[in-house]
């Protein structure tokens, strides 16, 4: 399917999304959410995502332009209806999803990037909450994944604050998986995607299922979910072809099944 604000490309197991407003930095209008919204609403038969952006940023957060602010309760509209929905894809989708942060993730830009289970930044990128200067709060998601990826204290920085985070200082704090330089990113960043997307994909996905259930749930419900995701995982063909690559002392090929 062709897009008019993201960018579509698949190779072999890894599907790769590019925000594809460059003149922008990336902006997103409530059309890319709802694009990257169809993206992983159907992703096939692909086993891992790259997101990425265009030129030189990652995304630089809403296009205030594009979200009828003048409109009553048009950014409450346009969070309920665009962004929030296209942040909580990414967070549940049933594949691992890899973030390169090539420039600025602002606003939404930044919730994008953190709802990857992971994130690499160049170190020329940055992380920024900047909602704080007009008067407004972050969105996106963004108070959730900010207090449980870095701790109440150093979210409180960025958000109260408007601190804008650098790549290496994103690695510092645990923000981000690594920190790379820029001419180094897409490699590290392909080599990570790739590395997953020929993984175990049922236990990758209960993988996913059972941390999300760890930020929110009691012990008791993780140990519960975890016994049961060992059943369905011990069940499959990778856990088999697992087993008999640790005995004979081989690389695993891992099919998804």
């Amino acid at each position: 399917m062709t897009y008019e604000t993201i960018r579509v490309t698949r190779d072999g197991p890894l599907l790769t999304i590019t925000l594809n407003r460059p003149d922008r930095l990336n902006a997103m209008p409530p059309q890319m959410a709802d694009e990257i919204c169809d993206v992983f609403y159907d992703l096939g038969d692909a086993r891992a995502v790259l997101i990425t952006g265009e030129g030189k940023g990652f995304c630089s957060g809403a296009d205030l332009s594009a979200r009828s602010t003048g409109e009553k309760g048009g950014s409450h509209k346009a969070l309920q209806n665009h962004y929030n929905p296209a942040i909580s894809q990414v967070l549940r989708a049933p594949v691992p999803v890899i973030c390169a942060v090539n420039g600025p993730a602002a606003g939404v830009g930044c919730s994008l990037a953190l709802a990857a289970d992971f994130t690499i930044a160049s170190t020329s990128a940055y992380f920024l909450q900047a909602f704080v200067n007009i008067g407004l709060v972050p969105d996106g998601g963004s108070t959730w994944l900010l207090s449980r990826a870095i701790g109440r204290a150093r979210a409180a920085r960025m958000m109260m604050l408007g601190e804008k985070i650098g790549g290496e200082q994103a690695e510092e704090w645990g923000l981000v998986y690594k920190a790379v330089e820029p001419d180094q990113l897409m490699d590290e960043a392909r080599a990570l995607a790739e590395k997953l997307a020929n993984g175990p994909t049922q236990a990758i996905r209960m993988i996913k299922e059972n941390l999300n259930l760890a930020l929110d749930g009691t012990v008791q419900q993780v140990f519960v979910q975890e016994a049961e995701a060992q059943r369905i995982a011990g069940a499959s063909d990778d856990a088999k072809e697992g087993g008999m690559a640790f005995l004979e002392k081989r690389k695993a090929e891992f099919k998804g099944a």
